[in-house]
């Protein structure tokens, strides 16, 4: 046989999973020379010998477990002597850096490191163990490549024996970066028998895990949860739950096997389950009837789970609207009574992720920890894009740069409403920026003037002499589902975009949508263009800001714009609303809008289920939805009108015929979400037919709604639907949808 050499590069997730050990191993196996090493793009492997091609089909066999190939692509090359297969120091970031994937995601502890910390050998107990399959990544990186010398780890000098493990090719922990055991490695300043004995005795504990500080308490003691939720200022919000490992959740929750997969998986994120089996305090989440729960991500969590022995709240360590605490600046003794620090710095701030699954399919409400900084890949077509950078929108925040035919989407910041999470938001687009070379040649923003991250945008644009793209909200939406679903750039189809609140295009562009706000579109079109085909009617928001707040006065606006005031006055007692009336007829402060999200507030306000004031976003519609989930009898939706508008005015007065009448209030809701449901597909449907498409992409923060999302699904069956499952529906994809459409309306991919 005659000799062969290969030069091989590979990009996605290929760094910090153990991918050059594995290279190693078959390179050694077929009896090839050369080498393997890092690179900012990814993993360049050359080999020389006489079993090359045998060598590929066992790479891509034989990647490791957490290993994602994204591209594989390969050239010959000269054959070259060398007399064995080494790993290469890893390559230096360049001036033609191909960003986005080079980094893993921090990966939740493998069966292996837990069944060492759980032994009798040198790591028995030790929380900050793990592996080439394991452990801290994105959250400990402070340069690229992912080499031990750019993370956290880096100021932690291997002993001889971490040091032989690492040097040793046979070894799980060969080349694993953040390798440590308790002679070299971080230490906690807290024991975890005083750490259980404070859980069980009812104090808040501060506890620093990957990429912030979780504040703790035992979720069976209701004094503990009140004081919690009294210190992190958050009255009704849900809090997210720890299970000592799955056997216990299934004392709590109702867990099929695909949830039970995605709690066991490498991400480890928190999942919203039904609740079931023994009951917690309802004060974990006041009228819901889902809790979100996560099983332990780390050693640490891991070995204080099973010292409790018992469900623990675990929420971010911060007030309500504050950023996540990523080091103990003395705040944290404000929170609670004991805080449990340790000394590897936590380099990138990153909240727990949140799925759920809805119509067969696992779906995000949060991507953060464990699934960001994973590339999104486009179609061909995308990849001779220059960069571009998309700064979201004001809630749920996160940026994306676009660079060669991929998309680097942020973790979740929240809402920035407060200075201190634009601080951090800000401090990231630069954290970013520096760690995967990005040099943006084009910026993308919301239209609304107001929000923070428009006028970040404009400050970039002035200061760096970038142009500026500024996309409509529900633009951004279709344009998000349309790429996590690989459309073309020439694709156009129909999209239903629900939500709270946007300004779209139509806002500015026409004479009868000047001032109006949307929020229940059907659109069409694709990346680069969006026309509105037919949307909720528009209604006031009496007090504007106001009406996101308390849903009495959505109640107000709908049955008012259905000619049902009397029943508005019966409905709605005490409040002032004459003067509401005046300011809507006049329009002082009650600007026009189609929102779907208002809508189902003023339903949860009519059926009793909604807070005064609402406390979080969708507090009400979360509550409506958890009544409509517990009906009975499900007979058809109520009616809509389709006309000009999909009009709500019949739903109206059927539903208020049948709560006069003493039908069951579960069984109402469900007939709302089912005649909404119907409603609004069947304008999509029409507007699919009248355009000659077949797909139908569903965006938007309603369909975060799994009652709702999976109406929709039954009524548009025999349609292409696309959705979102690698992405949030919410205004997490926003940014995401923004750089799409702005690079296409730039001219940057040619548009039909």
């Amino acid at each position: 046989m005659n000799k062969q050499a290969l030069e091989i590069n590979l990009t996605g997730r290929v760094q910090g999973v153990g991918f050059r050990p594995r290279i190693w191993h078959l390179a050694r196996e077929h009896q090839l020379s050369g080498e393997v090493t890092n690179t900012p793009q990814g993993v360049r492997i050359r080999v020389c010998g006489e079993r090359v091609e045998a060598f590929v089909t066992a790479l891509r066999e034989r990647a490791p477990s957490q290993a994602r190939i994204l591209e594989f692509t390969s050239r010959p090359i000269a054959p070259f002597a060398a007399r064995e297969f080494s790993i290469a120091p890893s390559a230096a970031l360049g001036a033609d850096n191909n960003p986005g994937g080079a980094i893993a995601p921090d990966l939740a502890t493998c069966p292996a490191c837990l069944a060492e910390i759980r032994g009798d050998g040198r790591r028995r107990g030790y929380a900050f163990t793990n592996c080439a399959d394991c452990g801290p990544r994105f959250s400990i990186v402070t340069d690229n490549p992912y080499d031990r010398v750019n993370t956290s780890m880096a100021n932690f000098a291997m002993c001889e024996d971490c040091a032989r493990e690492y040097a040793d090719p046979v070894d799980r922990r060969f080349h694993a970066q953040p390798i440590a055991c308790p002679v070299c490695g971080p230490q906690l300043n807290h024991s975890f028998a005083d750490i259980a004995d404070a859980l069980l005795t009812g104090k808040l504990v501060a506890l620093k895990g990957l990429g912030c500080f979780h504040l703790l308490c035992d979720a069976t003691n209701q004094q503990a949860i009140t004081e919690l939720r009294n210190r992190k200022h958050r009255p009704a919000k849900p809090l997210a739950l720890l299970a000592r490992d799955l056997t216990m959740l299934c004392d709590y929750a109702e867990v099929n096997q695909d949830e039970a997969t995605l709690l066991a998986s490498s991400a480890a994120p928190i999942v919203l389950l039904a609740k079931a089996g023994q009951p917690l305090p309802n004060a974990i989440a006041p009228g819901l009837d889902r809790c979100g729960w996560m099983l332990p991500a780390t050693p640490l969590h891991h070995m204080l789970a099973a010292r409790v022995n018992r469900p623990l709240v675990m929420t971010s360590a911060n007030l309500s609207g504050e950023p996540p605490a990523t080091n103990n600046t003395g705040k944290l003794t404000e929170l609670a009574e004991l805080v449990v620090d340790h000394n590897r710095v936590i380099a990138r701030r990153l909240d727990d992720s949140v799925a759920q699954f809805i119509g067969g399919d696992a779906r995000l409400v949060r991507r953060a920890r464990g699934y960001a900084p994973e590339p999104i890949f486009l179609p061909p077509a995308f990849a001779d894009l220059p960069q571009a950078l998309a700064l979201g929108a004001q809630l749920k925040a996160t940026f994306c740069y676009l660079h060669r035919g991929r998309a680097l989407l942020s973790q979740e910041f929240g809402d920035l409403d407060n200075p201190n999470l634009v601080d951090a938001f800000t401090e990231a687009l630069e954290d970013y920026r520096t760690l995967f070379g990005f040099s943006p040649t084009l910026l993308a923003c919301d239209l609304h003037p107001d929000y923070a991250t428009t006028r970040l945008a404009e400050r970039m644009t002035h200061n760096e002499e970038l142009p500026l793209m500024r996309i409509g909200h529900h633009h951004a939406h279709l344009a998000a589902v349309m790429g996590e679903n690989a459309c073309q750039p020439d694709e156009r189809l129909v999209g239903i975009v629900l939500d709270g609140l946007g300004i779209g295009s139509d806002s500015f562009d026409s004479p009868e949508g000047r001032g109006r706000l949307c929020g229940g579109e059907i659109l069409f079109g694709g990346y680069a263009e969006v026309s509105t085909i037919t949307s909720l009617k528009p209604v006031p928001l009496p007090g504007g800001d106001a009406a996101q707040r308390e849903p009495w006065r959505n109640l107000l606006a709908q049955l008012d714009a259905a000619q049902l005031h009397l029943q508005a006055d019966i409905l709605i007692p005490g409040k002032p609303l004459q003067s509401l009336r005046r300011a809507m007829e006049v329009g002082i402060n009650s600007p026009l809008s189609s929102s779907a999200g208002r809508l189902f507030d003023a339903l949860a306000c009519a059926l009793g289920c909604a807070p005064e004031v609402q406390s979080y976003e969708a507090e009400a519609a979360m509550r409506l939805e958890t009544l409509a989930s517990r009906a009975v009898e499900r007979s058809g939706g109520y009616p809509l009108h389709l006309n000009e508008w999909i009009d709500p005015a019949p739903m109206w007065r059927e539903l208020l015929r049948d709560l006069a009448a003493g039908a069951a209030p579960a069984e109402i809701a469900w007939r709302a979400h089912a005649g909404i449901a119907q409603a609004i597909c069947t304008a999509a449907k029409r507007a699919a037919d009248a355009h000659g498409v077949r797909a139908i992409a569903l965006s938007g923060g309603c369909m975060h709604n799994a009652l709702f999302f999976e109406l929709c699904q039954k009524e548009l069956v025999g349609y292409r639907l696309l959705a979102h499952t690698v992405l949030p529906p919410g205004d997490g994809c926003i940014a995401f949808g923004q750089a799409l459409a702005a690079v296409c309306k730039n001219a940057l991919v040619p548009c039909a």
